[in-house]
């Protein structure tokens, strides 16, 4: 084992949650997926969404489409497929309730009025005189989600096909636009629906798109992925077999450079970002997010170069 996976995994053990410890033993010491399920459950509300601080810059605890979102994602990671396991029918749940969905711009809210009540990061907090800003984030993961795991013939697969086909029309007709997290909701219902098997929009001409959007999006300026919060080649690729891998094969590999020569000494990585109010609890968060970051910088390394 590398001095980079050593230092990761005394961090990990020193202070991470149930939940990221939980994924650290799956991908890296033969942990159950089980072992992951158990404590991701632990954020699902009774509607079957996700609260309680998963996405660690909103503390509420209540529902929401983002913390929902987040809990998808942790899904995806650990190759979770069955669609019948009872996380994902509540999640199928909620999204089908209409909470927090927006009838008018047919799309879930990505901020939702209840996280003014809790700690949190200024991005995250309700404007009522904006509203919820919308852009397809979270809505076209959300969508594919749908696509990929609601019955056939449902009244909630349809509606995932319509706002799938729907969020894709947007896209496609939009020129390359600099803003990382909406283009990776793009790629996410791109993969949702090509393992889905769904024709619901041309998925050459997605991909394509997709392609050029990558391209606009990485950070090409390596000194910037010392100090800003920018594009790493990661944040899209996350393998060798990778659509995008090819392009950016030289920029993928200098991450994993940058990964090494960047992590501090008690394991951890930084984190870019404040959260831009007066809520103390940042620190915490930051902690949370350390085992977050480190964990997917770790699996980055093992699918690149094998650390």
């Amino acid at each position: 084992m590398t001095d980079t996976f050593e230092r990761a995994k005394d961090f990990i053990y020193r202070n991470a949650r149930p939940l990221d410890f939980a994924r650290w033993q799956f991908h890296f010491e033969n942990g159950s997926r089980n072992g992951v399920l158990k404590a991701l459950a632990a954020y699902q509300n009774e509607d079957g969404g996700f609260g309680h601080g998963l996405e660690a810059d909103c503390f509420n605890p209540g529902s929401s489409p983002l913390q929902t979102w987040a809990a998808t994602e942790i899904l995806r990671e650990v190759r979770m497929t069955d669609g019948s396991s009872p996380v994902i029918r509540g999640i199928l749940r909620y999204l089908e309730s209409g909470a927090d969905f927006d009838d008018s711009e047919n799309q879930w809210l990505n901020t939702i009025p209840s996280n003014n009540d809790y700690p949190g990061a200024v991005w995250w907090k309700y404007d009522p005189e904006k509203g919820s800003s919308f852009a397809y984030n979270p809505t076209a993961c959300l969508a594919g989600f749908i696509v990929k795991y609601a019955e056939a013939g449902s009244s909630l697969h349809q509606k995932g096909c319509e706002i799938a086909k729907q969020a894709a029309e947007w896209f496609l007709a939009r020129e390359p636009f600099e803003e990382m997290h909406v283009t990776s909701c793009f790629i996410r219902l791109y993969q949702y629906c090509a393992e889905a098997g769904a024709q619901l929009f041309d998925m050459g001409a997605f991909l394509k798109k997709l392609k050029e959007q990558v391209d606009y999006n990485i950070c090409g300026d390596t000194e910037k992925w010392k100090t800003d919060y920018c594009a790493f080649p990661s944040q899209f690729i996350a393998s060798k077999n990778s659509p995008f891998y090819a392009d950016h094969a030289e920029a993928a590999i200098a991450e994993c450079n940058h990964i090494r020569e960047s992590q501090l000494p008690d394991g951890s990585f930084i984190v870019p970002w404040q959260w831009y109010t007066e809520d103390k609890e940042y620190e915490i968060a930051a902690n949370w997010w350390k085992s977050d970051i480190l964990i997917k910088k770790l699996l980055y390394l093992k699918a690149i170069e094998g650390l």
